[in-house]
């Protein structure tokens, strides 16, 4: 059975325990985290950090344990050029602590050998701590499904799968026949939003990083993609509206909306091609 998140681009920054909060309140069961905040804050939360406040930790799983939440996704590991995936073990170590199930990592390094035998090293340290890795499609050397799928068979470990992010993913080339022809084990989450086919940002980045369109609002194959899609995976919503945010609207009404249409879409699909 499909299980709904809520990503951490929703909430803007939200302290941990009040997204928990959130969650819980509007019967989700996962959330997507990173250790500190996003920089943009247009709610004024104040600053926290789960890697540097122990404190807020132990806070945190109370409140998850209490409010049956979990943490299905950190965001925050990337392959940098002068950079080494080694620097996150102790990030790592904090991440066992919170109980996270997986982590997510992109690479900004466009030398490609580099960059898988990173990913590689980094998915040998994430389950030695029982953590999955997944990548995803984007700007960067990951920039289609034929790369992402190299990706996989580099490392050649079943804890090390693919992302389906479904603006990049269809702005990428790919669609909903591409994921039935997968083989289902290979995809490990699935982050939801709309948008058009085609951008109508000036920053593609921009755009992923701060407004989004609400799943079943836009031009995405949402509804095929869903029914391609294994039924046992995690959906985040993934749906950040700097717009409303800006005009004062909260993070419950703004993603109380996103999971109310995402769960007609739900409703509506399919079963999986065999």
């Amino acid at each position: 059975m499909t299980s709904l998140a809520i990503e951490r681009l929703c909430v803007f920054g939200l302290p941990p325990v009040q997204f928990v909060n959130l969650a819980a309140g509007l019967g989700c069961r996962y959330i997507s985290t990173g250790l500190t905040p996003m920089s943009y804050n247009p709610h004024g939360y104040p600053k926290w950090s789960l890697r540097d406040d122990p404190a807020l930790r132990r806070e945190m799983i109370a409140a998850m344990r209490d409010r049956d939440v979990s943490i299905s996704l950190c965001e925050g590991f990337g392959v940098r050029v002068d950079g080494d995936v080694r620097e996150y073990a102790s990030d790592l170590d904090v991440l066992r602590e919170l109980g996270v199930s997986r982590i997510n990592a992109a690479s900004s390094d466009r030398d490609l050998q580099r960059t898988l035998d990173q990913f590689a090293r980094l998915a040998e340290m994430a389950a030695a701590l029982g953590i999955e890795t997944t990548i995803e499609i984007g700007p960067g050397p990951i920039s289609n499904l034929a790369a992402a799928l190299t990706a996989v068979r580099h490392v050649g470990q079943p804890h090390f799968r693919l992302l389906i992010d479904t603006m990049h993913f269809v702005r990428s080339g790919s669609g909903p026949a591409d994921i039935a022809a997968l083989d289902a084990n290979v995809i490990g989450y699935v982050q939801l939003c709309d948008a058009p086919l085609r951008s109508k940002h000036s920053s593609y980045m921009e755009e992923a990083l701060y407004e989004r369109m609400v799943p079943g609002t836009g031009e995405l194959p949402l509804l095929d993609i869903l029914t391609a899609l294994p039924e046992h995976l995690v959906i985040g919503l993934e749906v950040p509206q700097r717009s409303l945010a800006e005009a004062g609207v909260g993070p419950h009404e703004r993603v109380a909306r996103c999971l109310e249409l995402t769960r007609g879409l739900l409703a509506r699909r399919g079963p999986r091609p065999s």
